[in-house]
């Protein structure tokens, strides 16, 4: 009898601590299940607009309300001051100028890395619901398997019962385009916002025009506010703020006049907070309710959001996470250097890169002569710019307000915290010498080192790299190092310049030909010393881009008339890409800095040219019908 019931009793312990395992496995699987997460993104808003982020801003209790069980990132940068570069850089964790995504709008789309999928392909692959509601706008071929759903109706609802997911959810509301008012409506409708109730930036004229502009752009940032507090809602009603991070962020800079499109903080500089949620505190070292004042950058949201999920971070994305059970609050308030980039923005050529290191951001013009405010078709529907150029050409502007439509100089250096507006350039002050070479050699290495594809001009990528442009760069590196190092020839007196660059001007190779014409454009009269070899350029090199380079530089100087060597090469392009880049030429010499006058007839122009969409807004802009 005894001897039965100890057989019982030890089978029974025996199923219970065979039991104990499972109940461990159960218990240690539901304290891994990861967090949801869902991505709120405005369009066009920087931080300079919001009261939690800037004194000069209004409130936005919505976002504010994240802020109380979460952080807020005062450091946070776009890469890319336009949504299209800025969104393909998200997605992929990458910077842009070393995948071919640097060009807004695409004239091509550009394949992903060969090892790299976008990040949300990633999530899925790990069991996670991905949905995007609704905005892609990628410069590159999507991925096999990224959302779910990507679309109006897309939502985390329709999800598996318990199955984690990442939502991005996309307000419109403050786009560009809602700055697109006409004068009657100026008449009729009152901003909700009080005009006199903030500062104009110092760089903008302070007018009637220019305080509705800034008043009604901040009404569209509490509408913004307003939708983002719908989005907490509805996720406090579905009971989902106990495991789900929050995410707000601006997608790059705000849209009032000289922010988007431009290297500036306010075409950079974004709002961010993370609401934490109660159950995933362990997943975060900071402090909940501080402020994060290390930089952040959109190359480092794809690999943060893998890292809160539990999923390896792929080799290939240039970003690291900024959160994490791994991320020690120290070590992530100490970073502080963001890079940045400026191509082509719809119809306008430029090439700007930027570095900010602390409070010092150094801008690089590449171009210096291709003038901020060049006609962008785009940019000049709003009343603002059109009145900024008016006034400029009146001459009624002070220094400071000019700029915008001058000549920049080579390099720039701002100290953002005493000139947050970017107005007293300091690159040529003996005391700050130290820091322009740091920041220079910073911003040289990361070119150098990703390689920058921008080096090439947009044709030729298209024709030659866009099929797999890393392995492009990677094949030329040491010609895009060459291009950089001729580039940077600019930065010296011409003295100590002009040997390299009579060497470059005879080189086999067309695009060190191409950047030595241009830094002959830096110099402008100083290079008259290369003038007859340049106008031999002018009429007979390869190159019908260089023709129009040498062209260029002969017209600033005044010994050439550009119009018949420009307008022979663009009826000769049959490439939309090479058409729009002597189009900028021409439409920087149309310009009132200089004058000449063009006769550009229509059916004379390459039909696949003439039909492209972004050269047709130049053909409008310089009235060829």
């Amino acid at each position: 009898m005894y001897t039965l019931k100890l057989s019982i009793f030890f089978k029974t312990l025996a199923i219970v601590l065979g039991s104990i395992p499972a109940i461990f496995s159960q218990t240690k699987l539901m304290e891994e299940r990861p967090p949801n997460i869902v991505w709120i993104t405005s369009e066009d808003n920087s931080k300079h607009y919001l009261e939690l982020f800037d004194d000069n801003g209004i409130p936005t209790p919505n976002i504010q309300s994240l802020a109380e069980n979460g952080l807020i990132f005062n450091r946070v940068f776009s890469n890319a001051p336009v949504c299209s570069v800025a969104r393909s850089t998200i997605i992929t964790g990458c910077y842009a100028p070393r995948i071919g995504a640097q060009y807004h709008r695409k004239i091509v789309t550009v394949p992903m890395p060969d090892s790299l999928k976008m990040f949300p392909a990633y999530l899925r692959q790990q069991g996670f619901y991905t949905t995007n509601n609704s905005k892609e706008d990628y410069n590159i071929i999507k991925s096999d398997g990224v959302w779910d759903e990507s679309s109006k109706k897309a939502s985390w609802k329709n999800r598996k019962e318990n199955q984690p997911f990442f939502h991005v959810f996309n307000i419109g509301v403050s786009h560009e385009s809602s700055m697109h008012f006409t004068a009657k409506d100026m008449e009729t409708t009152l901003p909700e916002t009080d005009q006199n109730s903030f500062r104009i930036q110092p760089n903008h004229p302070n007018t009637e025009l220019f305080k509705y502009t800034n008043a009604l752009y901040r009404d569209k940032i509490r509408e913004m506010d307003r939708q983002v507090g719908n989005v907490i809602n509805e996720l406090r009603t579905d009971g989902r703020l106990d495991d789900t991070f929050i995410f707000y962020f601006g997608d790059h800079g705000g849209v009032l006049p000289g922010s988007k499109g431009y290297l500036y903080e306010t075409g950079l500089h974004v709002p961010m907070v993370v609401h934490v949620p109660e159950k995933y505190k362990h997943l975060v070292n900071s402090p909940v309710g501080s402020t994060v004042k290390g930089f952040v950058s959109f190359i480092d949201l794809g690999p943060t959001v893998l890292n809160l999920a539990g999923i390896s971070i792929p080799q290939g994305m240039d970003g690291k996470a900024f959160l994490g059970k791994d991320i020690k609050n120290e070590e992530l308030n100490a970073r502080d250097e963001t890079y940045s980039y400026a191509d082509r923005f719809d119809e306008k050529y430029d090439m700007v890169r930027a570095i900010r290191k602390g409070k010092y951001k150094y801008i690089r013009n590449y171009q210096p002569f291709n003038f901020d405010g060049l006609m962008n078709n785009y940019r000049y529907k709003q009343l603002a710019y059109q009145e900024w150029q008016a006034l400029y050409d009146k001459g009624e502007l002070n220094k400071i307000q000019s700029a915008f439509f001058e000549s920049r100089p080579p390099e720039m250096l701002f100290d953002i915290d005493a000139d947050p507006y970017e107005t007293k350039n300091l690159a040529n002050d003996p005391k700050y010498k130290t820091i322009v070479r740091d920041l220079r050699s910073r911003l040289n290495s990361w070119a150098k080192g990703m390689p920058d594809l921008s080096f090439y001009p947009e044709h030729v990528l298209i024709e030659n790299a866009f099929e797999n442009p890393v392995a492009y760069g990677t094949k030329h590196k040491k010609d895009i190092e060459k291009y950089i190092e001729i580039a940077d020839l600019g930065l010296l007196s011409f003295k100590d310049a002009k040997n390299a660059l009579t060497t470059a001007l005879d080189s086999s190779d067309p695009w060190e030909r191409y950047w030595a014409i241009i830094v002959c454009s830096t110099f402008g009269k100083q290079a008259m010393l290369m003038e007859a070899k340049i106008k031999t350029m002018a009429n007979k090199d390869p190159e019908r881009i260089n023709r129009v380079r040498a062209a260029e530089f002969l017209a600033m100087v005044k010994q050439l008339d550009p119009s018949a060597i420009m307008t022979k090469a663009l009826y000769e392009s049959d490439k939309p890409s090479e058409a729009l880049l002597i189009l900028n030429s021409i439409a920087l010499m149309n310009s009132g800095k200089f004058n000449y006058n063009f006769d550009i007839h229509l059916d004379q122009i390459s039909k696949v040219v003439s039909e492209d969409s972004e050269v047709m807004r130049r053909l409008e802009f310089l009235k060829i019908q």
